[in-house]
């Protein structure tokens, strides 16, 4: 059964991110580690959209002819390099603020992406559907995590692909993503994340099958502090972590 309807939006978590705005493209401001982390989150994300959709990433835009959502786009900082590659780009945030800081960075990129300060319910009753959901380091932001990853699956074609990434619920998490992040390296304004809202791995995977999804990866994102660096494991999903599911056509 869908639960499109319901409103899955938080709005102190939307506020947070409003007075961040103007920060998005700040390598240096408070999305700093989304910026650190970046590069490490697309070359999951490239390689899993080749592999779904058979293309080929050494041709001119490999993607041109998919449909890709970016929900929770923030400033575009997944959306660009998706247009890049050729894939028709919708980019939506709860976050009305950020949609004109994404907007214009697009324009001064020349990119053409159709940003729109909107939700996953209300995308839903639109009845537009996409080949790829990109849903990265939103759903631990959201009032109802079920209904927004049905809302999802809603838009998502037959066969489609949802990546989705989060922060797992454990003490060395509490120590990385929070005391770590926001209170003393303060890379993120304290209160960004709240603990209790993470999301543990067996979780995330009983949510996204309820929601009518078909996980099929789960990858960490593992921070070296050594080497000031991002890397991808296949067993460390401790602190970040993704995943990837499809839509069955049955």
């Amino acid at each position: 059964m869908s639960m499109s309807r319901i409103n899955t939006i938080d709005p102190k978590e939307v506020a947070k991110f409003e007075a961040m705005a103007t920060e998005w493209w700040d390598t240096n401001g408070n999305f700093k580690p989304l910026h650190m982390l970046n590069p490490t989150r697309l070359d999951y994300i490239v390689e899993q959209i080749a592999a779904e959709f058979a293309r080929d990433l050494s041709v001119k835009n490999p993607f041109k002819g998919l449909h890709i959502l970016d929900i929770g786009c923030g400033g575009g900082l997944l959306s660009e390099p998706m247009a890049r590659l050729g894939a028709t780009v919708v980019g939506a945030d709860a976050a009305e603020r950020n949609i004109p800081v994404a907007q214009i960075h697009a324009e001064q990129s020349g990119l053409k992406i159709d940003y729109r300060h909107t939700s996953a319910e209300s995308i839903v009753q639109t009845g537009e559907t996409f080949d790829v959901i990109l849903n990265m380091e939103v759903v631990e932001h959201v009032a109802d995590p079920l209904g927004f990853l049905t809302a999802c699956k809603d838009l998502l074609k037959s066969n489609g692909l949802m990546l989705c990434s989060t922060i797992n619920r454990n003490p060395k998490s509490y120590l990385m993503a929070i005391i770590g992040a926001e209170h003393i390296m303060r890379w993120l304004p304290k209160g960004t994340h709240e603990w209790d809202k993470f999301i543990t791995p067996g979780e995330l995977f009983e949510l996204i099958e309820s929601a009518g999804l078909n996980p099929v990866d789960r990858k960490g994102f593992v921070f070296n502090p050594f080497k000031w660096s991002w890397s991808i494991s296949d067993k460390d999903l401790s602190v970040n972590y993704v995943t990837a599911s499809v839509k069955s056509n049955l």
